[in-house]
């Protein structure tokens, strides 16, 4: 601390900053079942984060990103690399829980001790991450994991999400499919820095490669990290050493660019902003559920008495009521 105190670690935190996997999994689980003991863990350890490379991996479901991400993971373990990986699921409609499972395609890594594997549910979060999966991912740093590899839902256009919350964005892409043309188009093309055309045994490959470069030539600017478009066969291992490599020169590329620390910077302060506006949600939706003048405020609004906007001003005023309480 500043003024030269130290403040004493619970056991938990101790031993996760250890690099204990099960105390990793437990922090975990009290930070996704919302306990308030999760959220004072990630108090205590966010000083020590910030040493992981945070990679995300993006694109249209059916691409194969769980594949890739497994072989990654066993390229980076040949450089003794200590991995965690963070797959989000869809949530179920019924039990808000994980769908998927993706885990069950990374089997391989199961037992290495420098692997940990955790499937999370996105609980409907825009972009496919909710407010404990972020949270995790800086469990997973200060647990002293080298690499943190995020696989988002997959949900097209619209998950644009991760560009918040890594250092490197992958997007991964398949020759063929109508998702992977959608993917072309503004939005998701403006945010990776590695590209994967994955499955490229595929006879299109070479069709969707160059209408990805024609895609990329239009809004590439001198001094700008060139973005690569790689050429994978995750299933065989084909490309993905490739794949680890160009990881790293982008690393290497932002740290000596300085964009390293304003990535994080804008990174943090989005994940601020998103946290309190997903709080605040809350606090709105408790006070129109308990308060009776919030419901009759909506009822104003149901009965035209009253705009959208204004009983939205006249909401915010009555939870700052609340507070003051």
């Amino acid at each position: 601390m500043a003024d030269g105190t130290t403040t004493e670690l619970s056991p938990l935190a101790e031993s996760l900053m250890a690099g204990d996997k099960r105390s990793l999994a437990r922090a975990i689980t009290l930070i996704e079942s919302d306990d308030p003991a999760g959220w004072a863990l990630v108090r205590e350890v966010f000083p020590k984060t910030g040493k992981a490379r945070i990679t995300g991996f993006t694109g249209p479901p059916g691409v194969g990103k769980s594949t890739l991400i497994g072989a990654l993971t066993a390229e980076l373990r040949k450089e003794d690399r200590e991995v965690a990986v963070l797959s989000i699921d869809p949530s179920s409609p019924f039990t808000k829980g994980a769908l998927l499972g993706d885990r069950i395609r990374l089997t391989e890594h199961f037992l290495d001790r420098g692997v940990f594997i955790r499937s999370m549910a996105s609980r409907g979060a825009l972009g496919g991450l909710s407010e404990a999966a972020l949270q995790a991912v800086l469990a997973m740093d200060a647990s002293g994991k080298d690499d943190v590899l995020i696989e988002t839902v997959g949900v097209g256009q619209g998950e644009i999400d991760i560009v918040d919350h890594a250092d490197t964005i992958v997007l991964a892409l398949m020759p063929g499919s109508g998702d992977s043309i959608q993917a072309l188009k503004a939005g998701v093309m403006e945010i990776p820095d590695i590209i994967v055309v994955n499955k490229a045994d595929h006879p299109m490959t070479d069709t969707m490669v160059r209408e990805v470069r024609s895609a990329l030539s239009l809004s590439h600017q001198a001094g700008e990290w060139r973005v690569p478009i790689l050429r994978t066969e995750a299933a065989r291992g084909e490309g993905v050493a490739e794949l680890a490599a160009k990881m790293a020169e982008h690393r290497a590329w932002i740290e000596n660019e300085g964009t390293l620390a304003e990535r994080r910077a804008r990174n943090l302060r989005n994940e601020v902003v998103g946290l309190a506006a997903v709080r605040l949600r809350r606090r709105l939706e408790a006070v129109l559920e308990e308060d009776p003048e919030a419901a009759r405020l909506v009822a104003r609004v149901v009965d035209r008495e009253l705009d959208p906007a204004t009983a939205a001003i006249e909401l915010l005023e009555l939870t700052n009521e609340e507070r003051g309480k």
